[in-house]
């Protein structure tokens, strides 16, 4: 069994420190982890597994965590469902940079799901650019291509949307 365990905290407490020892205490595993600093907020998302029992602990444990602290902490069984049917799917890497304006990542975003294409992973940040007064935005996500889309297709469509938005983008496959 397995549990997503999402932790935000409006001071920089060290998250993982207080809940890393829970997790072990617990006796389940950790599959994935991410953290991060966002202004002086804190953020944390973990993906753990264990047997029922042990998942129970955790959401029990963390409750006592949420209080003590004073932070949010949301938890998600995942159906395992979901996961099948990303196991046809090819993965790509897609990077884009642009001038930071108004509904970059949401533009891209939706052209990548309205094609069906399955959104792993993003992150991207805004910062000034060397040289310039400008702010710029660069993105990376983890995308993953359902395998009754045309590749080429997609890609040729792709950059021609990242043209008509002024974005420079390089969409690969993920090797192994």
């Amino acid at each position: 069994m397995q549990l997503i365990i999402s932790v935000l905290s409006n001071n920089q407490t060290n998250l993982i420190g207080e809940i890393l020892p829970i997790i072990r205490d617990c006796n389940c595993n950790i599959i994935e982890i991410r953290s991060s600093q966002l202004s002086k907020s804190a953020a944390a998302y973990l993906l753990i597994q264990g047997n029922w029992n042990q998942i129970a602990k955790v959401e029990t444990t963390l409750e006592h965590l949420r209080k003590r602290l004073d932070i949010k902490i949301q938890t998600l069984r995942p159906d395992a469902k979901d996961k099948e049917k990303t196991l046809d799917c090819i993965p790509y890497s897609l990077e884009t940079i642009s001038l930071d304006k108004d509904g970059v990542v949401e533009s891209i975003t939706s052209f990548l799901t309205d094609r069906d294409v399955i959104i792993e992973e993003i992150t991207g940040s805004s910062y000034q650019a060397p040289y310039i007064q400008s702010f710029v935005f660069s993105t990376k996500f983890i995308i993953l291509a359902p395998p009754q889309l045309a590749l080429l297709s997609l890609r040729e469509e792709f950059l021609d949307f990242c043209d008509q938005l002024n974005i420079d983008a390089i969409l690969e496959p993920i090797k192994r």
